[in-house]
């Protein structure tokens, strides 16, 4: 019987891609699915893999799909955390930490610098968001949370006079919106502190407190996500942070 022969020039990179993953084994479609997903931010750091949906997604069952899994585990892509299953890790995690770092200095100094131009208008502003932050909490979504609270610090900072000090704020912010999803997705009980800081925040600035004062809780405000985030994930590394 003659041998049948793949002719890949004919095929074309779309009909080659088809008829290589036509000869995949299902792990490996797994694999590729839910790694094209992860570069693709479509499943974003945080992100739970739930193997019984992206099983039923890919119709097959779950075992190829807990390889694919574990593969990705072993690249660092994805994390295994107790009584909570699989998800998307952090994507380069030090970067991150930086960012926050940064951020929390950044942000606090622009804060303070923006502190004696905030009208009444703009203060309402702040807490009206901030009280939306309020309603999230009984249903959390880490993401919306998220979108409020950049919204939040935003409307405290965005009448900084220093231009310089502003684009390097935004830098950071866009930073952090490409490292992760959301830092409270990791740690949600964060959020309720957060938002009770950030009234402490609007106090300060709607009674004229002495600027140093208003620069100092916005960064330890901003400096305490970071510290709740690296309890979390790095115990060990925690005590060892410098305070900002």
């Amino acid at each position: 019987m003659a041998r049948r022969e793949l002719n890949l020039d004919a095929l074309g990179e779309s009909g080659l891609e088809h008829a290589t993953r036509a000869t995949l084994g299902k792990s490996q479609q797994a694999y590729l699915w839910i790694k094209e997903r992860i570069a693709s931010q479509e499943f974003t750091p945080g992100y739970r893999l739930v193997l019984s949906s992206i099983a039923g997604e890919l119709d097959m069952s779950v075992v190829p799909v807990r390889e694919a899994i574990r593969r990705l585990e072993a690249e660092g892509l994805v994390m295994f955390e107790r009584n909570v299953g699989a998800r998307v890790s952090m994507v380069d995690d030090s970067q991150y930490r930086f960012s926050m770092q940064s951020l929390s200095i950044l942000e606090g100094a622009a804060t303070a610098l923006a502190a004696r131009r905030l009208t009444a208008d703009d203060i309402r502003h702040a807490r009206s968001i901030n009280d939306l932050m309020v309603e999230t909490l009984d249903h959390f979504d880490p993401r919306a949370f998220t979108r409020l609270n950049q919204e939040f610090h935003s409307a405290l900072y965005e009448k900084c006079p220093n231009p310089r000090m502003l684009d390097l704020v935004h830098s950071e912010w866009a930073r952090l919106g490409h490292l992760r999803d959301s830092t409270f997705s990791f740690v949600p009980g964060r959020a309720a502190e957060s938002v009770r800081e950030h009234e402490n925040i609007v106090q300060l600035i709607e009674t004229s407190a002495p600027l140093g004062e208003i620069e100092k809780a916005a960064r330890r405000h901003r400096s305490a996500t970071l510290d709740a985030y690296m309890i979390h994930e790095h115990p060990d590394e925690a005590l060892g942070l410098p305070a900002f």
